[in-house]
């Protein structure tokens, strides 16, 4: 286990001083140009606009860029692969219609998507139904295995806790006070449901949590702010916000948190969504010092990372794809798994048929950009990863503060909620 003090960093650094819409028509599905018979389809539900649409749109790029690496070694099973795109909106409901359009009349092989949990459960009905498979590249709360869903990212267990055991140490801050806000949905909820029975087993109060979410969407947190000031001011310890929000959310937080002056040195904030992408166009001068957990992060130092963000590079420079090429983030990390595990598999099993596909899970896996070795074993459909907590610094990016030594056994279901 790589440690680092996180005081020790921050001072070595030099960086202290420093609505959701109403159903909508179902959206038409994006053919590639070059369509071959013969291919084998992919599709992805990645929504493009929406409160999603910055950081969940350019998923649909990095499978596309995925596809064409198997194309360019011959494919899988010798066919062609084809993606199919599509733009849910960031509306749940359509995740659902277009996964079951994509299944029953594109035939697609497997499909690739959904960022927030609410939009995973709206298709899980979907696959469940029609016996398909959905890779679903996000981290999120864990109590849940179907054999139609492939868990590409981290429980609870594997991610969150770590993170909140590092806040809690003398390495972090020695946290002993909690402000819980999120977004109003299942994913938070559920969290901190989880947090809530970690934090009793560690002997601390209920007194010492304080518990908010806002509507999707939603951008003025200077109430929400003035709130954690006050609950920040109170005595018991060292207080720690543990954000939830998602999509636009998320930078008008850090926006609002920054205008009124708090330093990360005074109260800082664990965002168990917020990325790299999160950050851009913000001053992160103010917010030096913030921290996040994920599978991946784009300072790892691996080959594999290299490569991974030189592929990117050259792909958006290549295809005029809308996002900066120098911005990695994890689930684009996940995803490009996401297809490589699908491949790995259907290789194995010898066809493309969803049962066959599955059943070969078992003993797949390979050195991902993180630079672990991920792995599926015949327990159930998740992912062993390795685990990062990031500390924010000024070039909008976040510095590696500790690792795990390996990758930890997935818990799909949490004992603390």
């Amino acid at each position: 286990m790589n440690k680092f003090s996180r005081r020790s960093f921050l001072r070595t650094s030099g960086l202290v001083a420093a609505g959701i819409t109403g159903s909508l028509a179902m959206p038409g599905l994006i053919r590639p140009s070059l369509a071959q018979n013969g291919s084998v389809k992919l599709g992805c539900l990645f929504s493009s606009s929406g409160t999603m649409a910055n950081i969940e749109g350019r998923l649909n790029d990095v499978v596309k860029m995925a596809a064409a690496e198997l194309n360019a070694a011959g494919g899988v099973l010798g066919k062609t692969v084809e993606v199919i795109v599509s733009d849910p909106a960031s509306d749940w409901p359509l995740y659902a219609q277009t996964g079951r359009q994509m299944l029953q009349q594109e035939k697609v092989a497997a499909l690739f998507g959904c960022w927030t949990s609410v939009s995973r459960k709206s298709v899980l009905p979907v696959v469940e139904q029609d016996d398909g498979l959905l890779f679903y590249p996000l981290h999120f709360e864990g109590d849940e295995n179907s054999k139609n869903v492939v868990y590409v990212n981290s429980p609870p267990a594997s991610s969150v806790l770590p993170a909140v055991d590092y806040l809690m140490s003398e390495d972090g801050v020695s946290a002993k006070r909690f402000f819980l806000l999120g977004s109003d949905y299942v994913w938070p909820r559920t969290i901190n449901k989880q947090l809530k029975g970690y934090f009793a087993s560690k002997g601390i109060e209920p007194a010492a949590i304080r518990e908010e979410y806002v509507p999707f969407g939603f951008s003025n947190f200077q109430t929400l702010v003035n709130q954690i000031r006050e609950f920040a001011d109170g005595t018991g310890g060292q207080p720690v916000v543990i954000l939830t929000t998602v999509g636009n959310s998320i930078p008008d937080f850090f926006r609002e948190f920054a205008n009124q002056g708090i330093l990360a040195t005074d109260v800082p904030v664990l965002g168990l969504d917020a990325l790299e992408a999160d950050f851009e166009g913000l001053d992160t001068a103010a917010l030096v010092g913030h921290l996040n957990c994920w599978a991946y992060l784009q300072a790892v130092e691996a080959p594999e990372n290299d490569k991974f963000k030189a592929d990117w590079a050259a792909y958006v420079g290549a295809n005029n794809v809308p996002y900066r090429p120098d911005v990695v983030i994890d689930p684009m990390v996940s995803a490009y798994d996401s297809v490589k595990l699908w491949a790995m598999a259907a290789e194995k099993a010898g066809n493309f048929d969803v049962p066959e596909v599955r059943s070969a899970f078992a003993g797949i896996g390979f050195k991902d950009p993180s630079g672990y070795d991920i792995a599926m074993t015949a327990d159930n459909n998740y992912v062993s990863r390795g685990v990062f907590i990031g500390s924010l610094n000024a070039q909008q990016s976040f510095d590696i503060l500790w690792q795990s030594e390996g990758t930890p056994k997935p818990e799909p279901f949490s004992t603390f909620g």
